[in-house]
């Protein structure tokens, strides 16, 4: 991508470059801050900065092109310190089963095996929540760790 076509060009000061150098060099931070300032080093537009193009940054340091172009977004917009700052999502997690279904499948799991099975399995309560329409759907992963939260064992 040429650069009169991004949106978001990354211009560090030779300050900005040195903290980032120093970052990099002394290796005590979180990996994923480390490989953002690699990012930002290697994107920069300036008179230092080599400015790789989206793509090979990319391919460099393992990240997919949307993620360099959403750096450099972040960077321009909201200032280095912001940038290398991990964010969490701003979309906050819905739980797919309330304290109401959180029951009902603690009931199930208590009730004998259906037939032909020994036991229940987190698929046959799965499968068996949504028989019930207690919800629409709802995946194992979700079965197990509510299961696990109660300490109750299918075993």
């Amino acid at each position: 991508m040429n650069t009169n076509n991004k949106k978001y060009v990354v211009e560090l000061t030779a300050e900005e470059r040195n903290d980032l150098e120093a970052l990099v060099k002394k290796g005590k931070a979180a990996a994923r801050k480390i490989q953002h300032a690699q990012v930002f080093l290697k994107a920069d537009q300036g008179v230092q900065g080599p400015g790789w193009p989206d793509e090979p940054i990319a391919q460099a340091y393992g990240v997919h092109v949307r993620t360099v172009e959403r750096l450099r977004q972040r960077l321009v917009e909201h200032g280095l310190q912001d940038a290398l700052a991990h964010r969490q999502s701003e979309q906050p997690s819905r739980r797919k089963l309330d304290g109401a279904a959180e029951a009902q499948l603690i009931a199930v799991a208590c009730t004998p095996a259906p037939e032909g099975r020994k036991r229940w399995t987190i698929r046959l309560l799965a499968d068996r929540m949504v028989e019930l329409e207690v919800v629409e759907s709802v995946g194992r992963e979700t079965v197990r760790q509510t299961l696990k939260k109660t300490n109750l064992s299918l075993g």
